[in-house]
């Protein structure tokens, strides 16, 4: 019972290391998606809330896949650039080297 307390006491002051790794969320979006938010306050404009709108849109589409943010980029570039990628030419390719 004091042994349960005091892992208890513990956890609970050693609960933010756990925690250093995650995404920082804006209104439970990756804080990525606040950016346009930004642009929209200095630059207010039909359009730009079109843009900040159709982004968060594609923030929240992203998450909803269960996708990051950088993992989503990641994907898109293969998709467009496609899983078959050239060699490196000989000159580019690398040599073990002796210095001795």
């Amino acid at each position: 019972m004091v042994q349960d307390a005091l892992e208890n006491q513990n956890e609970k002051v050693n609960w933010h290391w756990r925690n250093t790794m995650r995404t920082v969320r804006f209104f439970n979006l990756d804080a990525r998606a606040g950016l346009p938010f930004f642009a929209l306050i200095i630059y207010a404009r039909p359009i730009t809330l079109f843009v900040t709108i159709f982004l968060t849109a594609i923030f929240w589409y992203v998450e909803r896949k269960g996708l990051t943010f950088p993992s989503a980029l990641r994907a898109f570039r293969v998709w467009i650039i496609g899983f078959d990628r050239p060699g490196w030419i000989s000159l580019r390719r690398r040599r073990l080297k002796d210095f001795g």
